[in-house]
């Protein structure tokens, strides 16, 4: 077995994440799939790994993590490549900000709303009004977001950070419904997505939709 393991379906937004930084560091991984919508991270074989069955995990010589908000940057501390930390502590708070706000308001509302035309089935059906409210919280999320990036080419700062990376997979899935242009109609959000769609660690792993 590979050095590097990582448990989770391609399909997962934080999987992608881990995936991106994976990518960006040019690192050799195994993955074993692990598919959230047929429910495997409820079986008992993941649940050994991860109690909560939630995906990712990462096994790195013997030393298992979990959840993205560490593994990620565990990843950009032990492996070789580019830095994907901003170097000045205000630009590491915006990197922080940025993870924190997509764990604790964004996937919640860019994933239900997302799902309410890809995958309703996932999120417990189609219901209308979580949508309008999903959309509303999704706009104020990536607002704040682009209001924490400012004139920066990306969130953080001049350079692609973890806080792109957080950010990119859930806009992926809102970027394949009808409400893309509603959700992304605020200021400076058109520019920075430019941008992170044109990430090689974007490009490499997208998912297969079929």
């Amino acid at each position: 077995m590979a050095a590097l393991v990582l448990y989770g379906f391609s399909g997962s937004t934080y999987v992608r994440t881990v995936r991106m930084v994976l990518h960006a560091k040019g690192a050799d991984y195994e993955q074993v799939p692990v598919n959230v919508l047929a429910g495997e991270p409820r079986q008992e074989a993941h649940r050994a790994r991860h109690p909560f069955g939630k995906v990712p995990v990462l096994d790195h010589d013997g030393f298992r993590i979990l959840e993205t908000s560490a593994i990620a940057p565990y990843l950009d501390e032990v492996l070789p490549g580019p830095i994907l930390t901003p170097a000045t502590p205000r630009d590491r708070a915006r990197m922080r900000m940025t993870m924190g706000i997509v764990d604790s308001y964004g996937y919640g509302a860019l994933v239900g709303l997302a799902g309410y035309h890809l995958f309703p089935d996932f999120i417990g059906g189609a219901d209308e009004a979580k949508r309008r409210n999903g959309l509303a919280t999704s706009r104020l999320v990536l607002g704040e977001l682009m209001k924490i990036r400012g004139a920066d080419p990306f969130i953080a700062g001049a350079a692609p950070s973890l806080a792109d990376f957080y950010l990119a997979p859930l806009c992926f899935y809102v970027g394949l419904t009808p409400d893309a242009e509603a959700a992304f109609d605020v200021p400076g959000l058109a520019e920075w997505w430019a941008r992170a769609q044109a990430l090689e660690s974007f490009k490499t792993t997208v998912p297969d939709l079929g």
